[in-house]
Formats: structure tokens, C-alpha cells, sequence
């Protein structure tokens, strides 16, 4: 059984822990490993060839759909259903990452990744504010700290994955989940949606407010970037993924250790479709099967049988990783920065709905093309009208 995998130099000795412990059950495999660009293009080539693996590490939603769509993928459906304690093992809203047309096709095999608000507690408690909890409180923030000579929000606007995040989360406390999803399925029709031009227009009142002050375009998520700007109180705000706090750990730890550091989830907005406690990011990464494998059986008894053993969960949570499995809060509380993993987890459980970052939701070259617009957004050089006419046009 041949499996495929992301390089990470963490995640993957605990990965071929559990490969070994399908082979002390009996089972066998073997477990091969790819940068991030590389695998993607290597494993476009090899899905419905001989040299296919037979187990493939994925993001779900629409980078797993083109898959599906064309009849390469095992359907785990029947899997699950054979297997009560497998099918309640994992938070629904996870699952639900690689559930395509109401079948399931991947397993969770990593971490939850959500996007939250990040901000800096000393700058809030010297402006004697609290973190927003409705949109109109975020803007009002905005005014405050700009009026005090401190950025709003960090933003490393060099890199439109960072800007996609607001985008992505204001369509869907605008217009809830079915609007991404129309975007996705059907294309121009969906990116028509009255939600798409109400949520990129209070995107630019917002950049038009200076929420995310003048010199973004030039700041970059790296060392001394977005993360340090705001860790040396020079900007109030961060939106960014779950691993901001480990990234801020490596780069200022004084500011996490005092305990300056401060999460919350994304503002609400009163009116909107979405729920409130929907988050975007990257639910988790998944294990799915090729539906050609010589080693069918193995491999789902494999997916269905180590990705919720508790030594692999356990093995996840010392590696900083919030596993998407139920029933882990005893081992979450007891873990390094039990606060933070905790907050992340019940964040995510209680969710209604997990978006998959829009640019790993939709083909490589229609997210590409996205991004670049989206960047011209922020830039001012195109209007939410114009944005929209060139996506759908796509």
C-alpha cells in the first residue's frame, strides 16, 4: 500500500507511527512524502494511473472534487456506515471537509486550521477597548486606534492569501455557506450573487476607513512582517490561521509569554445569512483512497481503523496540532497552551459550518486568478463591481 503525503518534518514521524501500527495489526504500506508545489503537480499526473497511490494526503472540498468528479476516488460512505464508532469519531463540521455530494470521501489525518483575530491585549487595555464582536464594533475600532497613531490591523498585503481571508469570511457572515458553495460548483452564476458585491464593498469601506493603514502592499508574513507589527504594539489587529501562535512563539516570545497575545473569533454581522459561529481556514487535511487501488481493503481499513487510535491523537496534540476527533478535551487541557488549543477546538466543534480556504476550494488557476484581482481590490486599481465582473468572466 503506497501512501502520499505533505513534507512536514513534525507531522511525518508521527504518520509512519501509525503506518507501523497498521503493520503490527497486520496490514503493510509504506509512506512517501512531497513538498507542497511539487506534490499537487505530481499527484494531478499520477491519480488514474498505474503509479497512483493508493492513500493520498488532501485539503478536501474542491481540490478532492475534481477527483471525485472523475470516478478516481474510493466512496467511504459505506465504510462509515459499517463503522458507528468511526463515523462519531471526528467533529462533523470537519468531516463535512470531504463530504462531496453527501458521500464521504477522506478521513481527517491532521490538525484543524482555522482563521481567527488575533490582537495585541496591551494596545486594547491603553485604549481601554474590547475586541469586536460585531462588525460595526471592528470599525469602530478602527477609528479609535487610528485616532491613538496605532494601525488597526496588520496585514501582509504582499501575499493575497492573507487578504482572501477577509474576503472569505465576510461573504459568509453575509451570505452563508451556500453562496461559496454555488462559486464553486457553478462559477459566473454564483460569483453574480448579490452577497459577493454587499461583502467586497464593506471590504473596501474598510480599506477606504484605513483599517489596514497605507503601507500593507509592501509588508510581507515573514520575519519581521505582519506578526512582529503587531507584537510590538505598532498595529492592534491580526486576521490570520491558527498557526499564528506558534509563528509568534518562534518570532517575539516575550509577547507571547507576558501574556499580551489575545484571540477571538470574527465578528458578527447582525443581519446576515451566515451563522456566527461558522470559521473559515483549513478544516483539517485528509486521507483519501484511489477507487483503482490493488489494495482497495487495506487501505480503507487502514484510513478507517489508526487516524482515531488514541496514541495517533495523543501523538498530534504533543506536536501542537488540535486534532479534529472527538472527545479530546482532557488531553487538549493538559497540552502546552491549553488555553489557546482548547479555545480552538471547542471554536471549531461548536461551528456550524468550516469553509476551506477559498484558494484550495476552487482549481489552480481560477483561485490564482482570484487572488490577483483581490489584490488590485485592496490596491484600489479595481472596484467590487469590476472585481466581480472579472472573476465571472472567468
Amino acid at each position: 500500500m503506497k501512501i502520499w503525503a505533505l513534507q512536514d518534518q513534525v507531522l511525518n514521524p508521527i504518520e509512519q507511527k501509525s503506518i507501523d501500527s497498521f503493520k503490527a495489526a497486520g496490514g503493510n504500506g509504506s509512506l512517501e512524502t512531497f513538498g507542497n508545489d511539487p506534490y499537487k503537480q505530481k499527484l494531478r499526473v499520477a491519480i488514474g494511473s498505474p503509479n497512483a497511490p493508493d492513500v493520498f494526503f488532501n485539503w478536501g472540498g474542491g481540490n478532492l472534487k475534481e477527483y471525485v468528479d472523475a470516478g478516481k476516488i474510493a466512496d467511504l460512505t459505506p465504510v462509515l456506515d459499517q463503522n458507528p464508532e468511526l463515523k462519531n469519531a471526528f467533529i462533523p463540521s470537519v468531516m463535512d471537509g470531504a463530504k462531496i455530494d453527501g458521500k464521504q470521501y477522506g478521513i481527517p489525518m491532521r490538525g484543524m486550521q482555522p482563521v481567527l483575530l488575533f490582537f495585541n491585549k496591551k494596545v486594547f487595555a491603553e485604549a481601554g477597548v474590547q475586541p469586536p464582536k460585531t462588525w460595526d464594533d471592528l470599525l469602530s475600532l478602527v477609528d479609535t486606534f487610528k485616532n491613538k497613531g496605532v494601525q488597526p490591523i496588520s496585514l501582509a498585503g504582499s501575499q493575497a492569501w492573507t487578504e482572501l481571508m477577509w474576503a472569505e469570511y465576510l461573504l459568509d457572515r453575509i451570505g452563508g455557506p451556500e453562496v461559496f458553495k454555488a462559486i464553486r460548483d457553478n462559477g459566473a452564476a454564483g460569483w453574480k450573487h448579490p452577497a459577493v458585491l454587499e461583502s467586497l464593498t464593506k471590504l473596501r469601506e474598510l480599506i477606504d476607513r484605513g483599517g489596514f493603514g497605507d503601507n500593507f502592499a509592501s509588508v510581507g508574513y515573514d520575519m519581521g512582517g505582519a506578526s512582529t507589527i503587531m507584537a510590538q504594539g505598532k498595529a492592534a489587529m491580526h486576521l490570520m490561521g491558527s498557526w499564528e501562535f506558534v509563528n509568534q512563539q518562534d518570532q517575539s516570545p516575550d509577547f507571547v509569554k507576558n501574556g499580551d497575545l489575545g484571540w477571538t473569533a470574527f465578528p458578527a454581522i447582525p443581519g446576515g445569512k451566515g451563522d456566527p459561529s461558522n470559521v473559515v481556514g483549513n478544516a483539517s487535511n485528509y486521507y483519501s483512497v484511489t477507487s483503482d487501488s490493488k489494495q482497495l481493503d487495506a487501505a480503507k481499513k487502514f484510513v478507517s481503523t489508526t487516524l482515531h487510535e488514541d496514541s495517533y491523537v495523543q501523538a498530534l496534540i504533543d506536536a501542537g496540532d488540535v486534532p479534529a476527533v472527538v472527545g479530546v478535551e482532557d488531553k487538549l487541557a493538559k497540552a502546552p497552551n491549553a488555553d489557546y488549543t482548547t479555545w480552538i477546538y471547542n471554536t471549531v466543534k461548536e461551528a456550524k459550518h468550516f469553509q476551506l480556504s477559498w484558494d484550495q476550494d476552487l482549481p489552480a488557476d481560477d483561485a490564482t486568478f482570484m487572488l490577483t484581482q483581490l489584490q488590485e481590490l485592496f490596491l484600489k486599481k479595481v472596484s467590487p463591481e469590476q472585481f466581480v465582473n472579472a472573476v465571472a468572466a472567468r
